[in-house]
């Protein structure tokens, strides 16, 4: 795919937060599977959105409406602030890049425990979201039962908590997005002909011990990824182009069996011992465009 921009002068737009399954290290494949002319855009599993920051990189949303969802009201508060109020943002991230040791990280990870956590302003929220991501064990996401967030300090010597280039450009793309704290089912109130919807939901695990879906306090196993195939159906005939990455497995290629399925290598971060870390397949299902 061509980008009807000059790479002279380019500005590289990018997700302002690690994710757990981010699609950087894909683009060079995600790419030549994205249609090659849409209307609207849409990304109901944002994440850190680095497919969205990419085509905006490429100029490939201009003019364009971009509708960005996710049911992590946290990473949504962050989206937001970071789009509105960078300024601030940065100033707060400085703050807590001085004081990041050990015992701050944790003291900060208990913010959810208190009951005065939902009267914090969206910019100290934002700013202890992005802090713990940039400080945690391989910018994880999890929550326990309770909802509060339990990942660990990881080891790095010199994180970089405050990534101000990173941010201001972030922000400059967010200005053409719809930010919205919502399910990836609420993709059907918006979609017309000829939209392109991109999904990247929790993965289906290889192994029943390998799912790290638990983002949030909701699971997304069987029942929930047979309920985003039928969205995916209602999308494919409302003539919308959708595409889909998954894990390689049997029960996501037979779900989608009758669609249009690539395979892709990925490497595989997320695992405790180095001898599980290396090259895995994923697959990336298209519907409505060659």
């Amino acid at each position: 795919m061509t980008a009807p921009i000059s790479q002279s002068n380019f500005t590289k737009y990018q997700p302002f937060v690690k994710w757990v399954g981010g699609k950087r290290g894909l683009l060079s494949q995600i790419l030549p599977l994205v249609p090659k002319e849409f209307n609207n855009y849409f990304e109901p599993f944002v994440g850190g959105g680095a497919l969205f920051f990419e085509l905006y990189s490429l100029g490939l949303l201009k003019d364009k409406k971009v509708y960005l969802f996710d049911i992590n009201s946290e990473l949504i508060n962050a989206y937001n602030v970071v789009k509105k109020s960078p300024l601030e943002l940065i100033k707060n991230l400085r703050e807590l890049k001085e004081k990041h040791s050990k015992e701050f990280y944790y003291e900060i990870r208990a913010w959810d425990r208190d009951e005065s956590f939902s009267q914090r302003s969206e910019i100290e929220r934002a700013s202890r979201f992005i802090y713990l991501n940039k400080t945690c064990f391989n910018g994880l996401y999890r929550v326990n039962s309770k909802g509060f967030y339990n990942v660990p300090m990881g080891s790095y010597k010199n994180p970089n908590i405050c990534d101000e280039e990173v941010i201001y450009n972030a922000s400059e793309a967010l200005q053409i997005a719809t930010i919205l704290n919502a399910s990836y089912k609420d993709v059907m109130k918006y979609t017309s002909k000829n939209d392109f919807v991109y999904f990247d939901p929790p993965y289906y695990p290889l192994t029943p011990t390998s799912s790290f879906t638990a983002y949030n306090e909701n699971s997304f196993l069987d029942k929930e990824q047979i309920e985003l195939f039928e969205v995916f159906k209602k999308l494919h005939g409302k003539d919308i182009f959708v595409l889909h990455s998954n894990s390689d497995t049997d029960f996501i290629k037979n779900l989608y069996s009758e669609l249009q399925i690539n395979e892709i290598q990925a490497n595989r971060f997320i695992n405790s011992k180095g001898n599980g870390r290396g090259k895995i397949r994923e697959i990336l299902v298209r519907s409505n465009y060659e």
